[in-house]
């Protein structure tokens, strides 16, 4: 069975995309369209009814655009609203919650460590996810700011070095061997923790897992695209530049009031 229907992506700006090239870089042949609310970005800091709310009117574009299933590629939107969408929309979603089993069952200190938007660390879905490792000390840090610097194109800034070392010392005080990317932002920044932490710290996203989900939904319900690649499609509600610097090659980015 084949359905040449696109993929919706969509999160609170560009971090997002990172979920996106795990997913293109596994299933090169469909054809995806990723949708950057960075007008509104970061979700983090608005309350549960807000997010849910923007979810809901980023999923009805991406519906409008014909998409056969829908990529929630933001944790903070993942955590507060996917409930509300798959109870009120008849399409599979996909979402992208903190990777904490893999890093809680693999420490050997028994100690790990959470870089999160406070929207996901306060979330309800979090919560229940930690109190499954109660043998695990979890240490959460909320990345205040991080996503306001990526957002406006700066990765490498000082600013942005001053504010990881701030937020990791302490976590490499505590002795953790894993470090959690808890926002789809952060894999950005992979380069610069990695300046930071020591090299027996293992730092974990959840890339790779969300793009074998949409692979296994794909192959179990909707259907996969025929043979052919397709050419993805961007759009942001602000200045398209960031977007495209942040996926460099020649991918078309569309401005569009939203």
């Amino acid at each position: 069975m084949y359905n040449d229907q696109p993929i919706g992506i969509f999160d609170s700006g560009i971090g997002g995309t990172s979920i996106w090239r795990e997913i293109h870089q596994l299933l090169p042949n469909e054809k995806t369209i990723y949708l950057a609310d960075s007008k509104n970005a970061p979700y983090g800091q608005k309350s549960k009814q807000e997010i849910i709310a923007l979810s809901m009117k980023n999923t009805d574009f991406l519906l409008k655009m014909n998409c056969k299933l829908i990529v929630v590629a933001c944790n903070t939107a993942t955590t507060n609203a996917i409930q509300e969408l798959r109870e009120k929309y008849d399409i599979p979603f996909i979402g992208i919650e903190p990777a904490i089993k893999p890093a809680a069952n693999n420490s050997r200190t028994q100690t790990i460590g959470i870089l999160a938007t406070k929207g996901t660390l306060n979330s309800e879905l979090f919560n229940k996810t930690t109190e499954m490792f109660q043998d695990t000390k979890i240490i959460e840090q909320v990345g205040y700011g991080l996503v306001q610097l990526i957002e406006n194109g700066q990765i490498n800034s000082p600013e942005m070095t001053q504010l990881l070392q701030s937020y990791l010392t302490p976590m490499i005080e505590a002795n953790i061997d894993y470090l959690v990317l808890g926002c789809s932002h952060y894999p950005y920044l992979i380069p610069q923790i990695k300046k930071i932490l020591p090299p027996h710290i293992h730092i974990i996203d959840s890339g790779e897992a969300v793009a074998k989900q949409t692979q296994n939904i794909l192959r179990d319900k909707v259907g996969f695209s025929s043979e052919t690649k397709k050419t993805p499609i961007f759009y942001t509600n602000t200045n398209p530049k960031v977007l495209s610097e942040i996926l460099g090659g020649n991918y078309l980015v569309e401005e569009i009031d939203f």
